[in-house]
């Protein structure tokens, strides 16, 4: 894109901020009202001692409600995050991994749709042509991803093609002490993915993770089987790997790395600069999700620009509200970014403070 002089970068930074404010009140607005809200919020609300409505009038403010608990999220009834606005629409659910227990889960009714048409927004048509078909080799159900990857496909023109991946039967494998039958279930995975991308030679784009593309491109060359575009997402994903696939595995393959989860959505890559160094820098889909890196020790402080913290996110849909939820994840803040004026996150990792308890990066 043209270069951002700082001050209009600075005046798209001030605008960002009108609009999330903005729409901050208006999902506020939202899940607080009887009408329209769910009824866990409203039931929270009864012990706040304030009206949210009245009190919350920037982001800032939603401070007011304190850190979103993890534990909210884990078990049921799970219509209580259903607002009583879509009672009658059909609502699935999707869930986070499982590596720390009871899974979490998450309602939607459009959201997947509509974060990945955003997104779709974002890709090159050269490299993700429309009417192209589309594999996605990574976990399925209970998993938003796996009907997101399918609507990006289907809104691009194409048809998704399935291999699935269990993350919690590879945890059981690694946790029991068994890395070999791991690394045969990863092998078949593997195994059904070539025989897909030689069979169907629409196939032109394809979505994986780190290490199940690493184990492809040991067999195969993407380029010779008519892939166009490699969109890739997981915790694996490090500057090193983003070298790797760039330079050594892809052979001039376009590839995207991207941040996302099942309580947030999809977080967009930063265009690959040479001062970058390979960096992995995404910004949230702003203002429905915002991305915070705070002190560890002391959540409600933001750390400086290139400054270590923990992962903060808020995420701001008419179907879920969910503010001030820290993850389990670490990254460098950084800055905002001509495209995208709001803050970002560079190289998102598991929190080092849960390496000892917590397996992580299975896929």
């Amino acid at each position: 894109m043209p270069v951002v002089t700082t001050d209009e970068l600075q005046a798209r930074v001030e605008a960002a901020r009108g609009r999330l404010d903005a729409h901050v009140r208006e999902i506020v607005a939202w899940h607080f009202d009887p009408a329209t809200g769910c009824d866990f919020w409203l039931e929270h609300a009864k012990g706040l001692g304030f009206d949210p409505r009245e009190e919350i009038r920037t982001y800032e403010d939603l401070a007011l409600l304190g850190e979103f608990q993890d534990e909210w999220l884990r078990g049921g009834p799970v219509r209580r995050w259903v607002p009583r606005a879509y009672q009658d629409r059909p609502v699935y659910v999707f869930e986070t991994g499982g590596s720390t227990g009871v899974p979490k889960s998450r309602i939607n009714v459009e959201d997947f749709r509509i974060d990945y048409e955003a997104f779709s927004d974002t890709l090159p048509d050269e490299a993700f042509p429309r009417g192209a078909d589309w594999l996605q080799v990574g976990p399925t159900g209970p998993r938003r991803l796996r009907l997101a990857v399918e609507h990006l496909a289907q809104h691009r023109g194409g048809i998704c093609f399935m291999v699935d991946l269990d993350p919690r039967w590879v945890i059981k494998l690694l946790k029991s002490g068994q890395p070999k039958q791991a690394e045969d279930y990863k092998r078949h995975v593997v195994d059904q993915a070539l025989i897909l991308l030689r069979a169907h030679e629409n196939i032109k784009c394809l979505f994986t993770t780190p290490k199940l593309l690493e184990a492809i491109c040991e067999k195969v060359s993407l380029k010779k089987l008519g892939i166009r575009g490699v969109f890739c997402g997981g915790t694996e994903m490090t500057p090193q790997f983003h070298r790797f696939a760039v330079e050594e595995l892809l052979d001039g393959v376009e590839f995207r790395p991207t941040y996302g989860n099942t309580l947030m959505g999809l977080a967009v890559g930063k265009p690959r600069l040479p001062e970058d160094d390979y960096a992995i820098i995404y910004y949230p889909p702003a203002p429905r999700a915002m991305i915070e890196v705070v002190d560890p020790d002391q959540p409600d402080r933001v750390v400086g620009y290139g400054e270590t913290g923990r992962v903060r996110l808020t995420t701001l849909t008419r179907e879920f509200f969910m503010p001030r939820f820290l993850e389990r994840d670490e990254a460098e803040r950084e800055p905002p970014y001509g495209l995208y004026p709001w803050d970002g996150v560079r190289n998102v990792r598991p929190f080092s403070r849960f390496q000892t308890t917590v397996v992580e990066g299975v896929y």
